[in-house]
């Protein structure tokens, strides 16, 4: 007998959270979330997200044992935006059982239906920066911190459920070169000097986030307003993500491009993979789970301590770039990159992971062409009425 049952509170969170290690235990590509961070994100008094979103938490027990869970989400703002009553599904996981699967997909739609929703999509977060896609392509690829890993027969429940896929995000594993290719560097030098362009790279966090913080997270709204699933930044929102990454971001793999007025014109953050340090972290910072973050962080794999202690990783993930969009294909991305491929290299990195970008975002997929690259994992949503 399959029982769905609604949580509440931080206790009932965590349970929610950890049943998900718990089902890809000895999976190679699963990489677990920091655990106090992840309720943190679910957690309405601590996530800002809440001001425009709604959300319930489902468990789900088949003859008393724990068997799967889901969230439902309505973001306001959002269907807003599109003009649809849409609500959306994440953090759904479950045993190889489609009683399972249907109960808890069920158990979304009626509250989603409660509220006057008539779509049901998914796997899609709170907001842009959240989880999005199921995985449908690299199952035996290892995801980065960012992402969400999901068994191979998740999407043939959602299809059998009668769900039907709608939008596409691709994932790029690219091989570093060893330098800056020439068409890059002209390119890069001709933009510079045509719009006046100037590359920043700092020293001290207190200084990026006091003079461009707001700055970069505005023009991340500017830059990503016509995509799939979007929802702006609220004042709110950035103060929270500012606290939150930017003090703790490696200085030297972040580069922003201005022009002779210093208007922030483009950004590109990365940050060395903390997916193998996450997996012997186990989701907690204690007792040494810090040790491993910060290994990975800040040592070079090549260098003697890093030899040494076996610290730093050969893979950098893309974070975020965004170029203002009357900017674009106007050179910047080069010079983005004509920046920050002499800092990958010096860091060690022999391979970088552009992490998720909607396959319908032309403009960005179109920066990989110059690169060795694999199209090795593949998401996508579900949708269906309700």
């Amino acid at each position: 007998m399959i029982v769905v049952e609604e949580i509440k509170g931080r206790k009932a969170l965590k349970r929610f959270v950890r049943f998900q290690a718990e089902l890809y235990e000895g999976v190679d590509a699963f990489v677990p979330p920091m655990i106090d961070a992840e309720i943190d994100c679910l957690d309405p008094a601590k996530n800002p997200a809440f001001d425009f979103c709604e959300a319930v938490f489902f468990l789900a027990y088949k003859d008393g044992i724990l068997v799967g869970r889901a969230a439902g989400i309505i973001n306001r703002l959002s269907n807003e935006r599109v003009g649809k009553a849409q609500c959306r599904f994440c953090y759904l996981d479950f045993i190889n059982d489609t009683e399972v699967s249907f109960a808890l997909l069920d158990k979304v739609a009626a509250w989603g239906k409660s509220k006057g929703m008539k779509e049901l999509v998914g796997p899609l977060g709170l907001t842009d920066l959240d989880y999005e896609g199921c995985l449908v392509k690299g199952f035996d690829q290892l995801c980065t911190s960012a992402e969400l890993y999901n068994y191979p027969y998740y999407p043939k429940h959602f299809e059998a459920y009668g769900m039907r896929p709608e939008a596409y995000w691709n994932e790029y594993r690219m091989q570093m070169c060893d330098e800056v290719p020439d068409k890059h560097k002209r390119v890069a030098e001709l933009a510079t000097k045509r719009y006046g362009l100037r590359p920043l790279k700092f020293a001290d966090s207190k200084i990026l986030v006091e003079r461009y913080g707001h700055r970069i997270f505005e023009l991340y709204n500017t830059a990503y307003s016509e995509l799939y699933g979007f929802t702006p930044l609220t004042d709110r929102q950035i103060d929270y993500y500012i606290d939150l990454y930017l003090p703790q971001v490696r200085l030297d793999l972040i580069r922003l491009i201005v022009d002779q007025d210093d208007t922030l014109l483009a950004f590109g953050i990365a940050c060395p993979s903390l997916s193998r340090a996450q997996q012997k972290a186990r989701g907690k910072m204690w007792p040494l789970g810090w040790f491993y973050l910060a290994r990975a962080m800040y040592m070079n794999p090549d260098s003697f301590w890093g030899r040494l202690l076996h610290g730093g990783t050969d893979t950098c993930d893309l974070l975020l770039i965004a170029v203002r969009p009357d900017m674009q294909g106007k050179g910047i991305n080069a010079l983005l990159f004509t920046e920050l491929i002499p800092q990958f290299k010096a860091n060690g990195y022999k391979y970088v992971e552009s992490n998720n970008e909607l396959e319908s975002n032309h403009k960005v997929s179109n920066l990989w062409g110059d690169f060795d690259k694999e199209l090795h994992k593949r998401r996508c949503t579900f949708i269906k009425e309700i």
